[in-house]
């Protein structure tokens, strides 16, 4: 695990950014697994400067989220589909057949998630997958607990998890207590790994991310035995680990 000391989060996002970049240009049909939340939106927001700029094309690069909400429409404001659109996919010059999403609209989970394993597997897993990491050490919607071997899967999210995503609705009774979650084993075949990490609030994730045991109890703790694990974080991310 390679740690990258970053002075803000804007400095984060810049360095997460061309790390994404140098992958598209290296290899222009790379397959890349993505993230949502708030953290990434500085990352997609320079990679679309630069592709803006004539630095950077998407047209031949393959995505896959992490993640969506059970029950929420595609087009639904607080979706993971919607937000990619708004946020990246719309903004770039990526095929729109080539962008994939776990379809919470549908509620039969085995088939979703079994289809999802699939079609990321026919696509040889990413090339690169892009992660945040949550208070409670979660990766995707792979919380305290998850069992490591799994892919896809249907989750019952946390009541931390609820909270802290309860910002982005009018109520915390509309947040979502179910979705479709890349599992760890998922995640784990990807060929390299770009943990981001921003704020104080993930300083003991990203402690026990990096230093704790392997443990279910924070799922991103199991990334130390990822061959190619890079961990980008702002100052007071990492305010919790040796200098």
């Amino acid at each position: 695990m390679r740690i990258v000391r970053a002075h803000d989060y804007d400095d984060m996002s810049r360095k997460a950014a061309n790390i994404i970049s140098a992958q598209v240009i290296l290899k222009p049909d790379s397959v890349l697994g993505l993230a949502t939340g708030s953290t990434p939106l500085g990352i997609y927001a320079q990679l679309i400067e630069w592709y803006e700029k004539g630095d950077l094309d998407f047209s031949q690069v393959s995505t896959f989220n992490l993640d969506e909400y059970r029950g929420l429409a595609h087009d639904d404001p607080q979706s993971y589909h919607h937000f990619m659109r708004a946020n990246f996919f719309d903004r770039i010059n990526i095929d729109p057949a080539n962008t994939h999403v776990p379809d919470g609209s549908n509620l039969d989970a085995e088939g979703v998630c079994a289809a999802y394993d699939r079609s990321v597997a026919d696509a040889g897993y990413p090339d690169l997958q892009l992660l945040g990491i949550g208070r409670n050490g979660h990766v995707g919607f792979n919380e305290p607990g998850a069992v490591f071997s799994k892919g896809t899967y249907c989750v019952d999210l946390t009541p931390s998890t609820i909270e802290a995503n309860s910002r982005l609705f009018d109520r915390v009774e509309d947040v979502p207590r179910q979705a479709y979650t890349m599992g760890v084993q998922t995640i784990m075949f990807a060929r390299s790994v770009l943990v981001v990490a921003s704020g104080e609030e993930k300083a003991d994730a990203v402690r026990a991310m990096c230093l704790g045991p392997v443990d279910p109890q924070c799922p991103a703790s199991i990334l130390q035995l990822h061959a190619a694990c890079t961990v980008i974080a702002d100052e007071a991310a990492l305010c919790k680990m040796p200098a």
